[in-house]
């Protein structure tokens, strides 16, 4: 069993820049590829967001987000980060971090692993 656990959500104005944290246990961090998906109401699907390789992939976004968001990790402090710029208010959102297992990457149901989520509110 991963334990994931997100936070760094938060009340923010459109332009503005928010950095998401995920912390997940086990000795094996280094070696999972990790992701960020969001979810804006409950009944719509969680929407890839961008994942962060341990393979020479290294890094993809969802185009929504490219050019404004950063993934990145440090495998010592079993971190991932997601630094957002230039929020938008169609970024709301619940932000989920997962742990890949299988398939592809913006598909959700590859993920075995998931935090609870943080709030993510951009106003106008």
């Amino acid at each position: 069993q991963v334990d994931v656990v997100e936070s760094g959500g938060a009340l923010v104005q459109a332009g503005g820049s928010l950095r998401l944290s995920c912390v997940a246990s086990g000795r094996a961090f280094s070696r999972y590829t990790m992701a960020w998906f969001r979810q804006e109401t409950p009944e719509k699907q969680r929407e890839f967001v961008a994942v962060r390789t341990v393979a020479q992939e290294g890094a993809q976004y969802a185009d929504s987000v490219k050019g404004r968001f950063t993934i990145s990790r440090d495998n010592a402090k079993n971190t991932v980060y997601l630094q957002m710029n230039s929020l938008k208010p169609e970024d709301t959102a619940i932000y989920y971090c997962a742990v890949f297992s299988y398939g592809r990457y913006d598909d959700e149901n590859s993920y075995a692993h998931w935090g609870s989520g943080t709030q993510v509110t951009v106003s106008s």
